[in-house]
């Protein structure tokens, strides 16, 4: 997965919100860490405001 496609499903994620696209926006985080690594999960994060959202830290999976 490109890290454009990711950004693009997890802006999806946001804007839908609630429980169940946090699982979601985990499962991208995931493929993103395996693919390119923590350091690209970490700048997705901060770029989409995901620790805010979802109460994700940069610096640890989801």
């Amino acid at each position: 997965m490109t890290l454009e496609k990711a950004r693009q499903l997890l802006a999806a994620q946001v804007s839908f919100g609630g429980g169940y696209n946090r699982n979601g926006a985990r499962l991208v985080l995931a493929e993103v860490a395996r693919e390119h690594g923590q350091a690209a999960v970490d700048t997705l994060i901060r770029e989409l405001g995901l620790d805010q959202i979802f109460g994700f830290i940069p610096g640890q999976l989801p």
